[in-house]
């Protein structure tokens, strides 16, 4: 699972408090994975 690293700024999290497996991303790497994937989770 990736995050998106401005977001996470935004609320104040930290890459200690996400689930495991849970990453830090950029906006660069989201688009590229999401214009690749045949399904999107959006919450």
């Amino acid at each position: 699972m990736l995050l998106c690293g401005t977001c996470m700024d935004a609320r104040g999290i930290t890459e200690e408090e996400v689930v495991k497996g849970a990453e830090r991303s950029t906006m660069d790497e989201l688009a590229e994975l999401t214009e690749q994937a045949d399904k999107v989770l959006i919450f």
